[in-house]
């Protein structure tokens, strides 16, 4: 999908050259098509022998049973190995202890800072509780000089909402994600702390349509931090201005009490897999083996700038030594999947609405997440009565 689509084209002629017979053809498509041409094609009987999902797909995809059980090839196999991966991205393609896709890029979320706006607030590392992060964010409010936030979060985010809530041990999700545990204690603590960013004036209460330029309202000290992820290292670099190259930084996110740190984040990117009616599985697994190799995975970050998911790959120069990705391999060692459901997407957008509502007073916190829990528990119903007739005994 994407710039992705391109980029493996020039890995592929080195493929075909180490197996000589085999012939790929790859074929790009936007990722806002992607979803519902690949839900097409197994409809239709016409799926890819590889593909690239999104992990939060992946879950859809094998309940529908489209997808290859990769388990006995990853155990058979020398190159993809496990212990090379990140634990917490690895377990997004492990469903009811069965391998479904390879990580081919990793994803998550940290803190990118203005390092020079929060030392003239007196803050001189980045925070690494929640505590102390209220309080940069505090200090950067009261400085002199204009209007000025502690922090952007755009409220059409679900991310922000969820992490906190998966930092302060939320799980969601209940009873084998039957039902929506939005109002459990842990959440609500989260949300109560999100929420209380907005009401205090420390966070712009902008959805992501309302900010102009992140990249230039960052420069221009509108706002010190900012939660986001690895596409933006590039952007930052290339946007902001050149005398402001080194007044910003990334870390780890900060964890509800300091000895925890780092925060929790979330599992994300992009994972291999073979569709089970592929008529090619061997030369597919092959291909998925080749793309995960550390070499291939290095080449294939410094032409896309998607961060490897082979850990191995990372001793790689440019990574090794640059101080901003480093912060996403410490963070990348502290990351939670999100519930492995096909209707996870719908769950997560439902998360922001509530949270908007009561950001902008239209709801109170009980009734916010009384009604988010009741939302959910409909989208799971279905869930519900497939589980249910698994059940032993069930009829």
């Amino acid at each position: 999908m994407g710039r992705e689509g391109e980029v493996v084209q020039e890995l592929v002629p080195e493929f075909e050259r180490r197996n000589p017979g085999v012939r790929v053809r790859v074929q790009q498509i936007p990722w806002t098509a992607a979803h519902e041409k690949l839900l097409t094609a197994f409809v239709g009987g016409s799926t890819p022998d590889v593909a690239q999902l999104g992990n939060t797909w992946i879950p859809e995809l094998a309940e529908l049973r489209a997808l290859a059980d990769l388990t006995k090839r990853v155990g058979a196999g020398a190159v993809v190995d496990p212990a090379d991966h990140f634990p917490g991205i690895w377990a997004t393609s492990v469903i009811d202890g069965a391998v479904y896709g390879v990580p081919w890029y990793v994803d998550t979320r940290v803190l990118f800072l203005r390092t020079d706006i929060l030392a003239r607030a007196g803050v001189t590392s980045p925070p690494r509780s929640w505590a102390a992060w209220r309080d940069a964010m505090v200090r950067v409010k009261n400085l002199p000089g204009g209007e000025r936030f502690g922090i952007l979060l755009p409220t059409s985010e679900w991310a922000q909402p969820v992490l906190l809530g998966v930092q302060a041990g939320a799980s969601l999700l209940r009873d084998g994600d039957r039902y929506g545990a939005f109002r459990a204690p842990e959440f609500r603590r989260a949300f109560e702390f999100y929420l209380s960013l907005f009401r205090d004036g420390l966070a712009p209460a902008l959805n992501a349509n309302q900010v102009a330029n992140v990249y230039q309202q960052f420069g221009e000290g509108f706002f010190a931090m900012y939660i986001t992820g690895p596409w933006n290292l590039g952007e930052f670099r290339r946007r902001l201005p050149r005398e402001l190259a080194s007044a910003w930084t990334t870390a780890p996110l900060p964890a509800p009490a300091e000895a925890d740190w780092p925060g929790l984040s979330l599992a994300g990117g992009s994972s291999l897999v073979v569709f089970r009616a592929s008529p090619h599985p061997d030369a597919a697994w092959r291909l998925i083996e080749f793309l995960s190799e550390p070499e291939q995975q290095e080449a294939f970050f410094r032409a896309s700038g998607d961060l490897p998911a082979n850990r191995v790959a990372w001793r790689s120069p440019a990574l090794a030594a640059d101080p901003q990705a480093q912060a996403f391999y410490l963070q990348l060692q502290h990351v939670q999947p999100m519930p492995r459901i096909p209707e996870w997407e719908q769950v997560a957008t439902r998360v922001f609405e509530a949270a908007e509502q009561a950001i902008q007073g239209r709801a109170s916190v009980d009734d916010a997440l009384a009604a988010l829990d009741r939302d959910v528990d409909r989208m799971l119903e279905k869930r519900r009565w497939i589980l249910d007739r698994r059940s032993p005994g069930a009829r």
